[in-house]
């Protein structure tokens, strides 16, 4: 929800309200991803490419 509040100098406030912006872009835990594992490989346009979760908590995708 987000919320404008003006008041103006003779101290009246105004207030709007409206829904938030739903999110357009669909997002998804890593550790959904990896499902329990260290790497995963992922199929992209006939090309194999690995996402692996490193000890330090990095991310590191390589063809």
């Amino acid at each position: 929800m987000i919320s404008i509040i003006i008041t103006s100098m003779n101290s009246r406030t105004l207030s709007i309200s409206r829904p938030a912006e739903p999110r357009t872009k669909p997002r998804m835990e890593v550790l959904a991803l990896l499902q329990g594992h260290q790497e995963i490989e992922i199929a992209h346009r006939g090309e194999v490419y690995r996402l692996q979760l490193t000890r330090n908590g990095k991310l590191i995708l390589t063809k």
